[in-house]
């Protein structure tokens, strides 16, 4: 699936980027905000861990990259 080396690196970063953008938005909403709004962020808080889930089983499953 990923056959550059690089291209998995990028991709990689990518979901721990969405991971850490996922706490940020978290810890802001649990103690800043309150009804409507902190229920919206926490949900797109939740797709981005969910996502970032599947980009880590895609990249650590697609086996190593050829020489």
């Amino acid at each position: 699936m990923f056959e550059d080396p690089l291209l998995k690196m990028w991709i990689s970063f990518i979901a721990m980027g969405l991971m850490f953008l996922s706490v940020v938005i978290t810890i802001l909403t649990k103690e800043k905000l309150t009804g409507f709004l902190r229920y919206t962020l926490l949900t797109i808080s939740f797709a981005c861990i969910m996502v970032s889930g599947l980009i880590v089983f895609l990249v650590t499953f697609s086996g190593p990259v050829p020489d």
